[in-house]
């Protein structure tokens, strides 16, 4: 069995994905470390399987962030013996190329997302040109890797010619319960990364015509902006942050939730064509969602049809959407009778198959 240490930029505590991938091959019988960071606000790290290790630095966002950051990376990687350096995008790629040159040690590149096409990037021409910069260079030199979907796998061996697996970001599958997500008292809820390109600007007006509050659970750098957006359309009565809330919390709320929200703008090829992990999390807890109809979610939902989609994301289509499934029991509890169908086939027991096969094959 192997040495693994797969590295991410996040504080661990809320990065379900890295949770199933290190827990999953850990139970394999490799040998698994998890490195992230440690900030201010950081919660105690939850007991898991395989070995979480934080490093702490004096920036916490920003170019200077990046530097520190990736030169503690690259120091805690060449002190250790290791089969496998993984990164998982591309702000740890510089790090785990050079540590694994020096250190003669295998490299895997753990693509979640198209990194130089998110809105935060692309907006900011100058960075944009750097990511892309280190994105030409290093990419070429992970010739094993694997990414979230069939399209970002084609667009990855169409500019730099790697021929890279598909494991999806599917949740866990858990026991729900019949009176799950049947609370009279009806809330909406978003959970996930509250970053640029996820449509508040948009979803935070539509509320003044919905007649249900809306939760948003999570954190990122669009925070400010969203706050600011329920005070400029005054809907502070049933727009609520929550803040992010470790796993389980997060499962349990999720549950309890009558309709889930997945909305990305079009710009970009990284949200025109993601799979988010919150498509899968409302559809295993059995949830009802509006969602994008893009072209990959589109192709899931036209097999297993748990989901709402909407044509575009102005206000009034948002609104309409969650009022018809609000409104319309019919429909509401079609889609969510074929969560509970989809459920039963999308989830990680499956999915895991692919990862175990992908590092018994490397």
């Amino acid at each position: 069995m192997a040495r693994i240490i797969l590295t991410v930029t996040n504080d661990l505590s809320f990065d379900q994905r890295m949770q199933r991938i290190a827990g999953t091959l850990q139970q394999q019988g490799h040998e698994v470390t998890l490195v992230g960071r440690k900030r201010r606000q950081s919660i105690p790290l939850a007991p898991t399987p395989f070995r979480q290790v934080r490093l702490a630095c004096f920036s916490d966002k920003g170019p200077l962030f990046y530097i520190e950051f990736n030169i503690r990376l690259l120091l805690f990687l060449l002190s250790k013996s290791t089969d496998y350096i993984c990164s998982i995008d591309l702000d740890t790629i510089l790090p785990c190329l050079a540590a694994s040159v020096i250190r003669k040690t295998d490299r895997l590149y753990d693509a979640h997302e198209y990194f130089t096409e998110q809105k935060e990037i692309i907006r900011r021409p100058t960075i944009q040109r750097i990511w892309k910069v280190i994105e030409r260079f290093a990419v070429p030199h992970f010739q094993k890797g694997y990414t979230v979907n069939t399209h970002l796998a084609t667009l990855f061996r169409e500019q730099y010619g790697v021929n890279y697996a598909v494991i999806r970001n599917i949740p866990v599958k858990y026991q729900i319960e019949e009176t799950d997500n049947q609370s009279i008292n009806k809330f909406i809820l978003y959970q996930g990364a509250v970053n640029e390109g996820r449509c508040f600007e948009q979803l935070i007006p539509a509320m003044k015509w919905v007649n249900a509050p809306l939760y948003i659970v999570g954190s990122g750098n669009f925070m400010e902006q969203v706050a600011e957006l329920i005070r400029y359309y005054q809907v502070e009565h049933k727009v609520f942050l929550k803040g992010s809330l470790p796993p389980d919390q997060l499962r349990l709320l999720t549950r309890q939730a009558t309709i889930g929200v997945t909305l990305f703008e079009p710009n970009g090829i990284n949200q025109y064509y993601s799979l988010a992990n919150r498509f899968f999390d409302y559809m295993m807890a059995g949830i009802p969602q509006i969602c994008v109809n893009y072209p990959l979610y589109a192709e899931l939902n036209n097999q297993y049809g748990f989901a709402e989609l909407i044509p575009d994301t102005h206000p009034l289509t948002i609104g309409a959407a969650l009022n018809k499934l609000l409104n319309n029991t019919v429909v509401y509890e079609q889609l969510r009778q074929n969560c509970l169908t989809a459920r039963e086939i999308l989830h990680w027991e499956n999915e895991a198959g692919l990862l175990t096969q992908f590092y018994s094959k490397n």
